[in-house]
């Protein structure tokens, strides 16, 4: 079976193929600027990238795009729409409704609306991909994977917040957790490389990127996650601030004549690395260039954000009593050095002794710990897209 993977954003939207069999990318690409002006990019298995100015005014439009470009007669991957079995969808926040992945019916979308509150810059974007999909595609089963719903299986221990009872019970306030699909998949990846027993295992999962979360998942499931009711939550990210003294937005407020709106536009988008390096960059690359050139703003950036990751494992080992293996995974856990060794520099309690030399690698999988470490630390590159593929593949 050929499914078609897609992750939709507000002016973007990302797509795959994938053969369930070979579990291999027949075709991947994005649609950007949608309803601004349109850029597509389109790359055929392992050919050359295409990519072309078209105008897409909506997301159906954007699918389209995708649709015409799989069966085009010159660099196609199928001869027909036929050919694509299912359509695996990410949809951001699921709430309480949903533990796990299901098929999309008209109740589950009602479902996905009701949520919208929750992740109000993600789940209409989602919704919109679903229905341009279906006008497409409407014989096609359709598949809804949910970011939450990896982290379901948290005790309230781990997602009630220290607020009035009423604000859970009526509003639904607690924690709930992002980036499930990845920390599913890397976590299980990581079980498998570490030589552990799945049903006996205690792992920590660091995604690093312009978003980031740790999450501690035991005997499989996810015990304790970073991001909260929404991604702002957390570790400190690429233009998010992360955990802070929610004081400091009447603070702000006051002192700037701000709206509490505004403060959390500054706290989402002009905080975090971005923030941190006076406004240098949210893109550790240029941090790590422009510390090394002695640049005090990038280098005090890069030490607060792995400072802040070997806090939220330490704070992690202790819900789980204890850790197997560690895992960095994302853009800047795959591929920044220098993070992944400065976070690993504050974990000697944990008998973990860095590989140098391992430690240089960029987006293979790899140990980067010596042999000889009591807990072991990998890079364990993450595939939400296969993982949404095989959740797809599971239910239709």
């Amino acid at each position: 079976m050929k499914v078609l993977v897609i992750n939709c954003g507000s002016s973007s939207l990302k797509y795959q193929l994938i053969d369930s069999v070979t579990e291999a990318a027949v075709a991947s690409g994005i649609c950007e600027r949608v309803g601004i002006d349109g850029r597509f990019t389109y790359k055929p298995g392992d050919g050359e990238k295409i990519i072309t100015d078209v105008e897409m005014k909506d997301h159906s439009a954007a699918i389209q795009c995708v649709l015409d470009a799989l069966i085009h007669e010159s660099y196609g991957v199928i001869k027909s729409l036929q050919e694509i079995g299912a359509v695996g969808h990410r949809v951001v926040h699921g709430g309480e409704k949903f533990a796990s992945s299901v098929v999309i019916t008209d109740e589950v979308v009602k479902a996905i609306e009701e949520c919208n509150e929750l992740a109000p810059l993600h789940n209409p974007a989602n919704l919109i991909g679903i229905d341009a999909c279906k006008k497409a595609l409407s014989e096609v089963p359709m598949v809804a994977v949910f970011d939450t719903a990896f982290h379901q299986t948290m005790t309230e221990e781990a997602y009630m917040y220290g607020l009035p009872v009423k604000y859970y019970e009526e509003y639904k306030i607690r924690r709930y957790g992002f980036h499930g699909t990845s920390h599913s998949f890397v976590s299980k990846r990581l079980v498998e490389v570490a030589g552990l027993d799945l049903n006996d295992s205690k792992v920590i999962v660091c995604h690093l990127g312009n978003g980031s979360s740790v999450s501690a998942v035991k005997n499989g499931k996810s015990v304790d996650t970073s991001m909260g009711l929404t991604p702002l939550e957390g570790l400190i990210m690429g233009t998010r601030s992360g955990d802070l003294d929610p004081a400091i937005i009447e603070f702000i407020a006051k002192k700037e004549d701000k709206t509490i709106s505004e403060v959390m536009n500054v706290l989402n988008k002009e905080s975090g690395v971005y923030g941190m390096s006076n406004r240098l960059s949210s893109d550790f690359r240029d941090l790590d260039k422009a510390s090394n050139e002695g640049d005090v703003y990038a280098k005090r950036a890069v030490k607060v954000f792995s400072y802040h990751v070997a806090k939220y494992i330490g704070s992690y080992v202790a819900a789980m009593n204890g850790v197997d293996a560690i895992a960095f995974t994302a853009g800047v856990g795959e591929n920044d050095h220098v993070v992944r060794a400065q976070t690993i520099s504050y974990l000697g309690y944990l008998g973990i002794q860095l590989n140098p030399e391992n430690n240089k690698a960029r987006g293979k999988e790899i140990m980067i710990s010596t042999p000889d470490s009591k807990v072991k630390a990998y890079i364990i590159p993450t595939n939400e897209e296969l993982a949404i593929a095989r959740e797809t593949v599971a239910l239709v």
